[in-house]
């Protein structure tokens, strides 16, 4: 475990041995961090969560109340879950069949800066792309491309988002400009990937 000194963790958390907690983390009342899990520096962990063995969070990683995050969860840098979203690691569980272990779970990964809006439900073996954009109460059942904005039950695709968050709106050529970073925005011509461009002026 980092020295304590460098992160907060509120006296109601519980910090299993073992768990690695990186510099300048906040972890606040009644949050377990199981003895596997890896977080990154920076990271924010809400009122009552629970991190399992396994999980790995990136740098900056904000998880807001109420969130569970179970084995085969890994979060990369700059991901947000917002109040009660539901992870899931085993598609068919049975009370009566015992299922534990790393063989039986499916890994879901979250890629840099994806948000999941609150009360969403993950379903297990899923991809969020880069910087995709999962609406408030929605279940994801399937792979979400970079920059997608989705959302509903089960959750579909409703356009594309920027790296700030902002709705992008593609002109006849493809081509979209973030109003808030000014960063610039590709569509390919199936219209199933956007890739965006490093401005520098």
């Amino acid at each position: 475990m980092t020295d304590q000194l460098a992160y907060y963790a509120h006296p109601t958390a519980v910090l299993d041995e073992g768990c690695r907690v990186g510099a300048g983390c906040r972890i606040w009342h009644f949050t377990h961090v199981s003895a596997g899990a890896v977080l990154g520096e920076a990271c924010s962990l809400g009122q009552n969560v629970f991190v399992a063995d396994g999980v790995t969070l990136g740098r900056n990683v904000k998880v807001q109340n109420n969130v569970s995050l179970y084995t085969g969860v890994h979060c990369e840098d700059d991901v947000f879950l917002g109040p009660s979203v539901v992870f899931t690691n085993i598609r068919n569980p049975r009370s009566a069949v015992p299922r534990r272990g790393e063989a039986h779970y499916l890994p879901t990964v979250l890629e840099r800066g994806a948000t999941v809006g609150a009360n969403s439900t993950l379903v297990c073996g899923v991809r969020l792309g880069r910087y995709a954009f999962v609406g408030a109460g929605s279940v994801i059942t399937r792979n979400v491309p970079a920059f997608a904005l989705v959302y509903g039950n089960p959750a579909r695709q409703h356009g594309w988002i920027s790296a700030h968050g902002h709705r992008l709106h593609f002109d006849q050529s493809g081509f979209a400009r973030c109003p808030e970073s000014f960063q610039g925005y590709e569509l390919n011509q199936a219209k199933t990937e956007v890739w965006a461009e490093d401005y520098s002026d």
